[in-house]
């Protein structure tokens, strides 16, 4: 793990030897790339950055017209967004390009059959041909939206430009049915990930991920290079943040251990955002991607499991904040939505079994991440979290909801705590640090 680089404590506002930049404070600005949308992971880096007193600057992915167009927000849907806001629209992919026919990727995409998947092929060059355009278009308006940033930003402000870019689920009928079978199918209904990721379906998803997670942070970069400068000149400074995701460490009862879920799809397009960062680093660039734990979302709900190793937080909380009274009310919020003959002790013994199993064990090895899924592997994990989740009263009222938050309010101090000038390029936000400061 010689690339891992945890943080283990907030680091306070003078650790920093920087004579223009310290900590951010009020009057610093936080620099929204991308759409916020209701409590995942950068809501906390917002609330965090509201309760220092910055200014905050929204924009949009923009949306789609029934004939597929792209366009801004209208002013009725703009008057509802906080302010300031640049109306923008920052959506990025290709899967809605069209091709010298008229015809999208999705469009393509209509002809594959559930019954024949594995053997249905693309036509040549369209796949290169799309995403050209997908990111000339991208750039395109990256390009208007910084133009009008500027008039936004303080001279002498230093300003945090976030990375809310990620996914690139393409939006095609026959892509979910395949994710399902490979992070929920058992049984006949089991679908190697190794396998989708090998036929021409598979491979168009991983460069879409690539290009909605990963590319778009480069180009933010990129294309931010003038901004940047006009910045630093002014006696401020610019720093750039993303959101990962690479498995995190979670308390076993005795110690931190590094676990993963699998089958990541979106894993090697992390990579990818990594490795950008790490190479803007390299040239002096202030940026860092943080990998967070992981949480239950509207976009991660799919991936039935994941929410299994939030539970070991309950540990962790009691290690590192027995004395916290917010941490003491967390648990008692938790303990309250389990059946009366179950005990917290248990629904977290339980996850800790699972995750320090043989077969999961063998999944969550660090230099091979990400993992492919196998079917014994994939049926412990859906069975472990029907398990966790029946200790509930109610299906719909889990820890996990609970826990989410505390995760995501502490990522956003973390992260604001270190992004000025981060110790790494790339960084991991473990349990640990999550329950000593919750």
């Amino acid at each position: 793990m010689n690339s891992y680089h945890a943080l283990r404590n907030l680091r306070s506002s003078s650790s920093t030897t920087h004579s223009t930049a310290k900590h951010f404070k009020s009057g610093d600005v936080l620099v929204l790339f991308g759409e916020l949308f209701n409590r995942g992971y950068a809501n906390g880096l917002v609330e965090e950055a509201q309760r220092r007193g910055m200014k905050i600057i929204s924009t949009t992915v923009g949306r789609r017209d029934k004939d597929g167009t792209l366009r801004k927000l209208t002013p009725e849907e703009e008057a509802l967004q906080p302010k300031p806001f640049i109306n923008v629209p920052l959506e990025a992919g290709f899967d809605l390009e069209l091709d010298e026919q008229g015809l999208s990727l999705v469009d393509h995409l209509k002809e594959a059959k559930l019954s024949d998947w594995e053997n249905f092929e693309l036509p040549a060059g369209l796949l290169e041909s799309v995403r050209k355009k997908g990111r000339a278009r991208f750039t395109n308006y990256v390009r208007q939206y910084l133009l009008a940033l500027k008039e936004h930003i303080p001279p002498g402000s230093n300003v945090l430009f976030a990375h809310l870019m990620a996914g690139g689920v393409p939006r095609a009928k026959i892509v979910m049915p395949l994710m399902n079978r490979v992070v929920k199918g058992t049984g006949d209904r089991f679908l190697p990930s190794e396998k989708l990721v090998q036929t021409s379906i598979g491979k168009m998803m991983l460069e879409s991920f690539y290009e909605v997670t990963a590319e778009t942070f480069s180009t933010l970069v990129h294309e931010s290079q003038e901004l940047r400068q006009f910045i630093e000149k002014s006696g401020g400074s610019a720093s750039y943040l993303a959101y990962g995701y690479h498995g995190t460490e979670v308390f076993m009862g005795h110690d931190y251990v590094w676990q993963t879920y699998s089958p990541y799809l979106q894993g090697w397009a992390k990579m990818r955002l990594e490795n950008f960062a790490r190479d803007f680093s390299k040239k002096g660039i202030h940026c860092c991607v943080y990998n967070c734990p992981e949480i239950l979302t509207n976009s991660s709900s799919i991936f039935a499991g994941v929410e299994v190793s939030l539970y070991p937080l309950l540990s962790a909380l009691k290690k590192e904040s027995s004395n916290s009274e917010s941490a003491l009310q967390t648990i008692e919020s938790c303990r309250a939505l389990l059946k009366p003959e179950i005990s917290l002790d248990k629904l977290v013994e339980t996850s800790k079994t699972y995750l320090l199993s043989d077969l999961i064990r063998a999944h969550c090895v660090f230099e091979k991440w990400p993992q492919h899924n196998s079917p014994d592997q994939l049926e412990k994990m859906l069975n472990a979290s029907d398990e966790l989740i029946g200790m509930h009263k109610d299906p719909k009222h889990l820890i996990t909801s609970i826990l989410s938050e505390v995760v995501f309010e502490a990522c956003g101090k973390v992260m604001l705590s270190d992004s000025i000038r981060p110790e790494a390029p790339v960084a991991w936000i473990n349990h640990d640090v999550i329950a000593k400061i919750s």
